[in-house]
């Protein structure tokens, strides 16, 4: 019987018809940043499929971590819009989704604590806060870090402290922002363990990196951004063997690609 405590509640057992969804679990519809007069993001149209791993690629002030920030309400856009199913997005939709950001942001407490204080704010009381901290710590092999200070962890150990917490609240859909940028390839291998580990309970996964070797690992979409707007989009494979943008096409061979000022 399916289990709808369960820590990731994108359990595929909660709706086997999900892949017929109709439209898709989350939409960008002309969606543009402004600031300062500066067109920071423009024109992006995107959709993302539920439970499915979404690689967003692009050189450094493309809007990648922007366009994260846009999807999940995080800053309100210039023009267009979000729709999670379909429905302009709402606070209550927000609640659905987490993101952990490349410098994890904790609080000066516990590991245990730190994921403490994450449930009772989304409202997790008594037995459920406590049976979701112990499954959190073990999926993130933190069970034996439980009472140390969260900011003297390393930065692998802090970056799986925050993916398990935002885990532990059940999101349908995870952003990921550089969840490995600065860390060995063996901290690296562990949180990419535990990214696939919430994808196969059914959670969706948007993630920015600027690693290749970690995008043809994880990605079974791709975004490429090139100067705010999206230069191509798609299934990853097919885009690996036959990208159709020049500026893809440049990033994947490790070529310089500047687009004409004027």
């Amino acid at each position: 019987m399916h289990d709808p405590t369960r820590i990731v509640p994108g359990d595929p057992g909660a709706n086997v018809i999900e892949a017929r969804i109709t439209p898709p679990l989350m939409a960008a519809r002309g969606l543009g940043c402004v600031v300062g007069g500066q067109p920071l993001l423009s024109g992006i149209d995107l959709t993302l499929q539920a439970r499915r791993r979404t690689v967003v690629l692009g050189p450094n002030g493309a809007g990648k971590s922007l366009l994260l920030r846009l999807l999940h309400g995080l800053i309100a856009p210039s023009e267009g819009q979000v729709l999670w199913q379909g429905q302009p997005m709402t606070q209550a939709h927000q609640q659905s989704q987490a993101m952990v950001f490349q410098r994890p942001v904790l609080l000066r407490r516990s590991v245990q604590a730190n994921l403490r204080f994450a449930l009772k704010v989304r409202g997790f009381t008594g037995r459920e806060r406590a049976r979701r901290v112990d499954e959190a710590l073990e999926m993130a092999g933190l069970t034996h870090l439980a009472h140390r200070p969260a900011r003297v962890l390393s930065g692998g150990e802090q970056q799986r402290l925050a993916i398990a917490r935002a885990l532990a609240c059940g999101p349908q859909m995870l952003f990921l922002d550089e969840p490995t940028a600065n860390l060995d390839p063996a901290a690296t291998a562990r949180i990419e363990r535990l990214i696939m580990g919430a994808h196969d309970q059914g959670v969706t996964l948007v993630m920015v990196t600027h690693d290749q070797g970690q995008a043809r690992r994880l990605a079974q979409d791709l975004i490429f951004l090139q100067d705010g707007r999206v230069a191509e989009a798609g299934r990853a494979d097919a885009l690996w063997q036959a990208p159709r943008s020049e500026a893809l096409r440049a990033w994947l061979e490790g070529r310089l690609f500047v687009t004409d000022p004027r």
